[in-house]
């Protein structure tokens, strides 16, 4: 068990704790494995996930008109029936030094896929509308059509974008103000890819970081399995609800 153990620490790019590998040993190789003895056996072989502490940087942006705010439909009910059924999105920021970049992700409650996302220069409307558009054409066979669900933010309270949705008979829903909670799906991933990724490489530029955010999303998709999803992967688990 400890060569097995010590393949999958590295397979993963040693960003996987005991929990996680007990979770890989279930799905992978089907061993009846208790945690705690993966805890042991990592512990006496010095295995641990490296991760980095988070480092607090604020961005300003100038304060625009919000006319368009949406109700809370979503209410903080994460669980969906099917897939796109609900999305969430957010925008986040990646930071190199004095150079930074924006993130915009779409997320499918369903499967907890990243199904469209757009890494940007300017922290602007155009990529939140080219994040929509993303997500429409990938899914457009498949549509139910979806509830939005996101953050006060300028971008999401703008004209532009409320008319995008109603073009697509997208359903809107928003936070309320100030409650992070709200939207608490899409800041777990944003903090999963900060933890296991970015704040884990000694990134040399803002370059290198928007590439392995990219290579993330494909990871967090294709092969972070979830115990939500019954120890599958986003793609696996929607590929199970549509066979």
């Amino acid at each position: 068990m400890r060569n097995r153990i010590w393949e999958l620490y590295e397979a993963f790019d040693h960003r996987f704790g005991y929990r996680r590998i007990q979770d890989e040993l279930i799905r992978q190789d089907q061993w009846k494995v208790n945690h705690k003895k993966v805890y042991r056996l990592m512990d006496e072989m010095n295995l641990k996930a490296k991760i980095r502490r988070k480092r607090s940087t604020k961005l300003r942006m100038k304060k625009v008109m919000k006319p368009y705010i949406a109700d809370n439909v979503l209410e903080q009910n994460f669980q969906a029936e099917k897939p796109n059924e609900k999305w969430v999105t957010d925008i986040t920021y990646i930071i190199v030094g004095q150079e930074h970049r924006y993130l915009s992700t779409i997320m499918d409650l369903y499967t907890k896929e990243i199904i469209a996302y757009q890494i940007s220069d300017s922290y602007d409307l155009t990529f939140v509308l080219d994040t929509v558009k993303e997500a429409v054409h990938k899914e457009k066979d498949a549509m139910g059509p979806p509830i939005l669900h996101s953050d006060r933010g300028a971008q999401y309270t703008s004209e532009d974008y409320h008319n995008i949705l109603a073009d697509h008979h997208i359903t809107p829903s928003m936070s309320g103000k100030g409650n992070c909670f709200d939207n608490a799906c899409i800041e777990s991933f944003f903090s999963h890819l900060k933890v296991e990724a970015l704040y884990y490489y000694p990134i040399a530029d803002i370059d290198e970081a928007q590439r392995i955010t990219e290579e993330y999303i494909y990871f967090y998709n294709h092969q972070r399995a979830q115990r939500k999803l019954n120890r599958l992967t986003p793609v696996e688990y929607r590929n199970q609800a549509v066979a």
